[in-house]
């Protein structure tokens, strides 16, 4: 075993966190058009290097980015349903419906009835077309590249539409295992079903590529991130169960989630089935390497969600109600580390290593060379020797204002107490106002080399943007603004945002200075002294 450290977070920089739900865009959700381009330019014009968002799988119950039905597959919601009019497979009459929905919200109830009948009427013209699209990759080529997951997932979907949606556990018996070519069993509804599903990945796929190109051609990098665990209804797990602790009929003996803490009393009940580390280890962890090599072909950098899952997780029960009744299990350590590294030598990747964190954590962190995460918002009422303020930050940390999970700050401000708040205005000079931007200035300003700011403290908005609460069901992921808005702060503030990232080193020029040693005004006195 052996450690390794984060070279690649060698130089300052700065970057902004918007899930593509989020964006501009005239459908009813952000994709991968217009409003996507239109936040680059904001990022590249204002100082910012990395776009940030959660990760792009398809979403079911709930509409969890983190609780996808693949590990693999894009969410087709975010596909450009304007290239696909520019390029002659839509009518904007046709995208009406969803042209109708709020700019401001997503209703994904809406979306999952009038956006897959849009695109089936798109995969038809493409099909009599003869399934190609002028300028683009071929689509026989792109379904042979990614047969390996897209063929498992795309038999998913198809099969599950088929049984009213229930999950794959609750199909009749010859479906609830995976074999190659199932749908061939069922009514020709469910194959035409399955070939939607490949062509939406290939349009998904194709338009990413291209965002990406856009992105780099401005400076731009991305910053995906990893589940630690796959939903239990998910591809994955249908078309994957060695690779988890299932019983012999398909069930989970045990599933994950976390200890009561900060955010619920009870814990949180994941529902995830628990990886078979034991049988991974025996594989060389193929199936961790290929799921994260896949994500460094979408993103530049990857961060790994529930970072402590590795060195121990909460398992729970598989029939328990909540989250109480688990118990910790060790996980792979740094053997795991060892092998991405050894497969991965490029990966540049993140420790999400919030909640409960122990030494040995922290420990497993550092010796595999991630940087962790700091949040501003963390830094008072979270613990006692508090490391989230920041004058406790460490060099190779991401500091964050706040996450996807957390209160925007501005609501966080307004909600706290009035002893906490003074000591919050003291520390953070807020001239008694509950402005996110001290904040975020002050995230730009610390020593953490990168900083990354929620778009929705960058606009200062209050509760009512929040994006998630974790241990509730309903009523996340929606939050969306607009061209106009996104205009409106470039307008208001986006001099201020270029000159804090100037002022503050955020530019990532390596000429400033190299950040690995010691400024050399504090070793010029051992030359000349």
């Amino acid at each position: 075993m052996h450690s390794h450290s984060p070279t690649w977070l060698n130089a300052r920089h700065s970057g902004v966190l918007a899930h593509v739900s989020s964006l501009p865009g005239p459908h009813g959700i952000g994709d991968f058009g217009r409003g996507a381009r239109a936040l680059i330019d904001f990022l590249a014009e204002t100082g910012f290097r990395f776009w940030q968002i959660c990760p792009l799988g398809p979403t079911g119950y709930g509409d969890s980015p983190y609780q996808s039905f693949s590990s693999f597959a894009g969410n087709a919601y975010f596909i450009d349903l304007e290239e696909l009019t520019a390029v002659g497979l839509l009518s904007p009459e046709e995208c009406r419906p969803l042209r109708l929905l709020s700019p401001t919200r997503t209703d994904y109830g809406a979306l999952y009835r009038e956006f897959w009948p849009i695109l089936g009427l798109a995969h038809g013209r493409f099909v009599r077309q003869g399934s190609r699209i002028e300028g683009w990759d071929s689509f026989q080529d792109f379904c042979a590249r990614e047969s390996s997951w897209l063929e498992p997932y795309a038999e998913f979907m198809a099969i599950k539409a088929h049984f009213d949606g229930r999950a794959w556990t609750e199909w009749p018996e010859p479906y609830r295992t995976y074999r190659p070519g199932l749908t061939t069993s069922l009514p020709p509804a469910a194959r035409e079903a399955a070939s939607l599903h490949r062509f939406a990945q290939y349009v998904f796929f194709t338009q990413w590529r291209h965002l990406r190109a856009y992105a780099a051609s401005h400076g731009v990098e991305i910053i995906g991130d990893i589940p630690i665990f796959v939903a239990l209804d998910s591809a994955d797990a249908w078309s994957c169960r060695t690779v988890l602790r299932f019983d012999a009929e398909g069930r989970p003996l045990a599933v994950a989630g976390v200890p009561p803490d900060y955010f619920s009393a009870t814990g949180q009940l994941w529902g995830n089935p628990i990886y078979d580390w034991a049988a991974l280890e025996r594989t060389g962890y193929t199936w961790w390497i290929q799921r994260l090599r896949a994500a460094l072909a979408l993103y530049d950098i990857v961060r790994l969600d529930h970072f402590r899952g590795f060195d121990t997780f909460w398992e729970i029960p598989g029939d328990a109600e909540n989250a109480i009744h688990g118990v910790w299990r060790k996980g792979p350590g740094l053997k795991f580390f060892d092998a991405v590294h050894a497969a991965l030598p490029h990966a540049r990747l993140i420790a999400e290593d919030l909640g409960y964190i122990t030494a040995e954590v922290f420990e497993l962190r550092r010796a595999a060379g991630l940087p962790g995460m700091r949040i501003l918002q963390f830094g008072y009422g979270h613990d006692d020797n508090n490391v989230n303020l920041p004058h406790f930050l460490p060099h190779d940390s991401v500091v964050y204002t706040g996450t996807h999970d957390n209160n925007t700050t501005r609501g966080w401000l307004d909600e706290l107490p009035a002893d906490e708040i003074d000591r919050i205005d003291a520390y953070f000079q807020l001239g008694g106002t509950t402005s996110a931007l001290p904040l975020v200035r002050a995230a730009l300003a610390s020593v953490a080399r990168l900083a990354i700011v929620p778009m929705q403290d960058l606009f200062d908005l209050d509760a009512g943007a929040r994006m998630n609460r974790p241990g509730t069901a309903e009523g996340n992921w929606q939050w969306r603004f607009t061209g106009e808005q996104l205009a409106e702060l470039a307008g208001e503030h986006g001099e201020t945002f270029h000159t804090w990232n100037q002022l503050f080193d955020r530019t990532g020029d390596p000429r400033q200075r190299d950040y690995s040693a010691p400024p050399a005004e504090l070793t010029s006195h051992a030359v000349h002294g």
